[in-house]
């Protein structure tokens, strides 16, 4: 019985929270408003619930993420579980989508501040854009972290987690491959969100 209310807080802890956030979308999306899913914080309405969370409690990265083979934009392949060890930020975007160029300075920005601290940040294009394509808007909007292409694996997990399927949409990981925090969707309260982890996982002993 323990076991099993357990399972509910965490399964509540990962509830979904609406907001006034935007996100680009080229096919039918299953919810109204992008998503925050975030382990330690649980909101519904105007109420809200704080649940203490310990690391080894939060969820592991699906296996569809974590083993994944991502190309990068030199043609080399890599997988999200071999940065185990690291706090990992995996957002999904493309060029053509205006909530994700907007929030890529903040992004940059993350890097840039906590780069020699093990994070790294990984963006996955979501279109079969040209890898020239790609180059001249990385080198246009100053970005500084990894670049591959998002499969269809990983890209039908995000949307199971967020049950959106527009973009912008980021995942924290933390070191030891658990999400910390899942993200659909963009704007200001998204990216205070990703902020504010980034900084606690990064700093986490």
């Amino acid at each position: 019985m323990k076991n099993l209310f357990k399972s509910i807080i965490l399964f509540a802890a990962l509830s979904v929270v609406f907001s006034s956030l935007t996100a680009c979308s080229n096919t039918a999306s299953t919810q109204k408003g992008p998503v925050i899913e975030t382990a330690p914080t649980v909101q519904n309405g105007n109420a809200s619930e704080t649940t203490e969370v310990k690391k080894s409690d939060f969820p592991p990265v699906p296996t569809a993420i974590a083993q994944s083979e991502i190309k990068d934009l030199e043609g080399n392949t890599f997988k999200i579980e071999d940065k185990k060890g690291k706090v990992v930020l995996i957002n999904l975007w493309a060029t053509w989508c205006g909530p994700c160029r907007a929030e890529m300075p903040e992004l940059v920005a993350l890097q840039e501040k906590y780069r020699d601290k093990g994070f790294e940040i990984v963006g996955l294009d979501t279109d079969p854009e040209s890898v020239e394509e790609i180059k001249a808007f990385a080198e246009k909007m100053k970005l500084n972290y990894q670049l591959g292409y998002a499969d269809g694996k990983i890209l039908s997990e995000f949307i199971k987690l967020t049950r959106l399927s527009g973009i912008p949409q980021t995942m924290i990981i933390n070191r030891e491959g658990k999400m910390v925090l899942v993200v659909g969707g963009g704007g200001a309260r998204a990216v205070n969100n990703i902020k504010e982890m980034v900084e606690k996982t990064v700093n986490e002993s």
